[in-house]
């Protein structure tokens, strides 16, 4: 039997479809796909970038503990003060070569995102069918909120080739922020539903609508 450990999944009426994947195996493609048929999608890494907003509290526990390292400052407008900005580039190069310091932000930002889901899922209580895209949904073991996961699933060289190409990462930084994840392999195991993305943007395109209808 596969490992299901934080395995208890949602329970209620409404079809909450957990959305998740490695890092550039093509959840944000799905995520789209599932936006263009009306669905309403509530992306972990949105709600992330808010908790991390300048002059927001994660933002300022942020600077306090690294500080110029990861500091850049905006232009003030007219009417207002500039603000401490976020290096995000730098404060990964931190968080990825260092697991005590990605520990420290997870642990900052979690709860802020799950705060999050819990408003927008409450807001959106009548809605039919809701779209969790959570990239660490196993890591953050937060398949309760879910009553079914998908996998968007690639093969794990594509995903580095995707990687490096799409952030423009070496080849040592890509493996290194595919490492802060679970492997594929293990997220396979726990996954209700796998959707394929190793060919073609209509075989993808595909297997996202019969995912939906569950045919």
């Amino acid at each position: 039997m596969p490992d299901r450990l934080n395995g208890t999944r949602w329970g209620g009426c409404q079809r909450r479809i957990g959305l998740t994947g490695g890092i550039a195996t093509g959840k944000s493609s799905v995520g789209r796909l599932l936006a263009q048929r009306g669905l309403p999608v509530l992306d972990a890494d949105v709600f992330a970038r808010e908790a991390l907003a300048p002059g927001s509290a994660g933002a300022r526990a942020v600077l306090a503990r690294h500080g110029a390292l990861v500091r850049t400052m905006t232009q003030p407008a007219a009417d207002s003060d500039s603000l401490d900005v976020i290096d995000r580039g730098a404060l990964g190069r931190i968080v990825f070569t260092d697991p005590a310091e990605r520990l420290w932000l997870e642990q900052l930002v979690h709860p802020l995102v799950r705060a999050r889901f819990n408003s927008e899922l409450e807001r959106l209580a009548s809605a039919p069918l809701v779209v969790l895209m959570i990239p660490l949904l196993f890591e953050a073991g937060l398949e309760e909120l879910c009553s079914e996961v998908w996998l968007v699933d690639c093969d794990e060289q594509q995903q580095l080739q995707r990687l490096m190409a799409r952030d423009g990462l070496s080849e040592a930084d890509a493996r290194a922020r595919i490492a802060a994840q679970w492997p594929l392999a293990r997220k396979r195991e726990l996954a209700d539903r796998l959707i394929d993305n190793r060919r073609s943007p209509e075989e993808l395109a595909l297997q996202v609508n019969q995912a939906v209808g569950r045919t």
